[in-house]
């Protein structure tokens, strides 16, 4: 039995580690796209992207600022992650790095954003806290979507597991996480090849409390404000339909989460949009959630760079 068992388990350990992660991403994000271009397909004659914009110009109008507000937390909650990291020098603005580099998020490749902090946080503390800050941000972020999707247990005890990850964000096992976002990205990025980097790691960072608090507070504020902004854009082609916000919210935050985890396209496009019409097609029209969903995506994305430029332009002057 004992022996079974062991093999068993070895088996597993052996599937797992010879999964190919990186393929798996891309089916799942090609498998997302054709959902969602069959899903134009078949309501295309009832989708209509105009609608009365003098009647719900403030909703664009609000929809924007809660998107604002969904940046500028974000941006603010990295900066606390940094200096719960060690980083205790106040005099670099990381706020506004965060902010002038979302727009490159959104050039082929999806990661020359991450790569523009790690370089920039390279030359002021040192790589493995630039590295590490750049892994935990979007770890905290899926914790916390996660973290709030678990509320939902009313309408199903299984959504209690998404309360894990959230579980591994303190002191004791966040090296256990860490090690495990860099084996999931060695193929792209190779920094650490020592078998004393744990030493290193505890070297180089000081983790200066046992949870992130402040920052897993900011980026639950980050969640809410992005799905306020959603919910705003939503209700301009579904005023008349009663639906369970809550519900929406944990379809949202699973939905932003995906996305999130497949980064194929720029800030989940494709994936995001074609979960979220999964979940919620059955209850509600499938054109009206398109219809919502593309004024989302237009809006966020406008917000994204309309918020960079000026930091954007500013750092071009200051190089003049």
């Amino acid at each position: 039995m004992g022996m079974k068992l062991n093999i068993t388990i070895t088996n597993i350990k052996g599937f797992l580690e010879n999964l190919n992660f990186l393929l798996f991403k891309k089916i799942f994000f090609f498998i997302s796209i054709i959902y969602l271009i069959n899903s134009l397909k078949v309501n295309f004659n009832q989708i209509s992207l105009e609608f009365d914009l003098y009647k719900y110009k403030f909703h664009i109008i609000f929809s924007v600022i809660f998107c604002f507000l969904s940046i500028f937390l974000n941006a603010y909650a990295w900066s606390h992650i940094i200096s719960w990291l060690g980083f205790s020098k106040s005099s670099y603005n990381f706020t506004s790095l965060h902010i002038l580099t979302n727009s490159l998020k959104y050039i082929p490749g999806g990661i020359w954003h991450f790569a523009e902090r790690f370089n920039y946080l390279k030359k002021i503390t040192n790589k493995y806290l630039s590295f590490y800050s750049i892994l935990l941000e979007p770890y905290i972020m899926l914790s916390c979507s996660l973290l709030l999707v678990s509320f939902g247990v009313f309408y199903s005890p299984f959504l209690i597991v998404f309360l894990i990850p959230s579980i591994f964000l303190n002191k004791k096992l966040i090296y256990y996480v860490l090690s495990k976002l860099e084996s999931f990205q060695k193929k792209e990025i190779n920094i650490f090849n020592s078998p004393n980097s744990k030493l290193k790691f505890y070297s180089k960072i000081k983790l200066k409390s046992l949870y992130p608090v402040k920052t897993i507070f900011l980026e639950i504020l980050f969640i809410l404000s992005k799905f306020i902004g959603f919910l705003i854009c939503f209700n301009i082609f579904n005023e008349n339909t009663s639906q369970d916000i809550f519900a929406l919210f944990i379809a949202f935050c699973l939905s932003w989460s995906i996305g999130l985890v497949i980064p194929a396209a720029p800030g989940g496009i494709g994936v995001f949009e074609a979960s979220f019409l999964f979940m919620m097609s059955k209850d509600l029209s499938q054109s009206a959630i398109i219809q919502s969903l593309i004024y989302f995506r237009l809006l966020s994305t406008f917000s994204d760079l309309f918020l960079s430029t000026p930091f954007f332009l500013r750092n071009i002057l200051k190089m003049d």
